[in-house]
């Protein structure tokens, strides 16, 4: 009954790139600015780049017609670029050099404003971005709603926006015109079926739930826990708490829980830096490794090296690179061709049996 998590990888969709999924082209340049961006190793050499999964039947698309805007040389562009979270978190860091390695590549002229996890902050950011003479954006949302300000003074300017990794509640092609994130609901799936060969399907679980407010605890949450009911009743989750997405709330999350349930079999957390966070927390317990299934969501280089060590089960990947689609679905978006209204990006996993030779991708 139970599939292993390579098994899966076998079974999902056919890959496509995005330039075939809605014929958009890449251009390339030299000249850039970035608001102080270093030169680092490029973010798509550290890794692997994001890859698009096979649209559904009857996909949406948006064009610029249709949502009102004017066609424009990207190069010739000002794009700026909001990044919601503090720059502690491996992904958000790998996320926006992704962003401003692309811009620089390409020659467009980039404005990044970093919202230090305050939303209040990050209207205000974007606001700023669109009176500095934006002339597209990129989001990365900290939570889903409230954006009402932003997208009216974006349709004042007629501002495209692409929003990344965390979605917005609002009207694709009206308010936003792409989203560009993993399938959240198929993660939390996934990371349901690690837990269920780690565990062998029995026993107490517990989930540090990502911080609140967005959809991508909502989906991760929902994705485990359908998963669990379907495919192995005989482990219960007992215990759930926000864990913020942040390692060391995620340490003392766990701290708590090993007092309150010293019988728990796994933890489900929604994040590495959760995950490394639960590590911490067993070792400080005096916990032997393995002691505790953990399975995580994320892909970082900590993470997958704490599979190799024998402390973490699994790691399902949600890959930060975004620079390459987002600027490809602006690209093709101001030249008038159509671009999807929900680009969804097809994830790789960590298991024991690559951990040690994948490890070079993670980020």
């Amino acid at each position: 009954m139970q599939r292993t998590t390579h098994r899966r990888l076998l079974a999902r969709p056919v890959v496509v790139s995005l330039a075939a999924l809605v014929a958009l082209t890449a251009t390339s340049c030299a000249k850039s600015e970035d608001d102080g961006a270093s030169d680092t190793t490029s973010s798509a050499a550290a890794g692997s780049e994001q890859k698009v999964a096979e649209p559904k039947p009857g996909s949406k698309t948006c064009t610029i017609d249709a949502f009102g805007g004017k066609k424009l040389d990207l190069e010739n562009a000002t794009v700026g670029f909001s990044q919601s979270e503090k720059e502690a978190n491996p992904f958000r860091i790998a996320e926006t050099q992704s962003i401003k390695d692309e811009a620089k590549k390409r020659g467009v002229k980039l404005l990044t404003a970093n919202a230090q996890s305050q939303f209040s902050k990050q209207i205000s950011d974007v606001q700023d971005l669109l009176a500095k003479g934006a002339d597209l954006l990129v989001i990365a949302p900290l939570n889903s709603d409230g954006w009402e300000p932003v997208f009216k003074a974006a349709a004042a300017k007629k501002v495209p926006i692409v929003t990344i990794d965390r979605k917005i509640n609002a009207a694709a092609c009206k308010d936003y015109v792409s989203f560009i994130a993993s399938d959240f609901v198929e993660q939390g799936k996934r990371a349901a079926d690690q837990m269920i060969e780690a565990t062998g399907g029995k026993g107490e679980v517990a989930i540090l739930l990502g911080s609140a407010g967005n959809n991508v605890t909502t989906e991760r949450t929902k994705g485990f826990k359908d998963q669990i009911a379907a495919k192995a009743p005989g482990l219960k989750v007992v215990f759930e708490q926000t864990g913020d997405f942040a390692r060391e709330k995620g340490q003392q999350v766990t701290e708590q829980l090993i007092q309150s349930k010293p019988g728990i079999k796994g933890i489900y957390a929604e994040n590495d830096e959760m995950g490394l966070g639960a590590v911490a927390a067993l070792k400080g317990a005096g916990k032997k490794a393995g002691a505790v299934k953990i399975v995580t969501v994320d892909g970082t280089r900590n993470a997958v090296q704490g599979i190799v060590d024998g402390w973490i089960s699994g790691v399902v990947e949600s890959n930060p690179r975004f620079g390459p689609l987002a600027f490809q679905t602006l690209d093709g978006f101001t030249k008038g061709d159509e671009v999807a209204q929900d680009v969804i990006i097809q994830d790789g996993a960590y298991t024991p049996d690559n951990a040690k030779t994948d490890i070079a991708k993670a980020y």
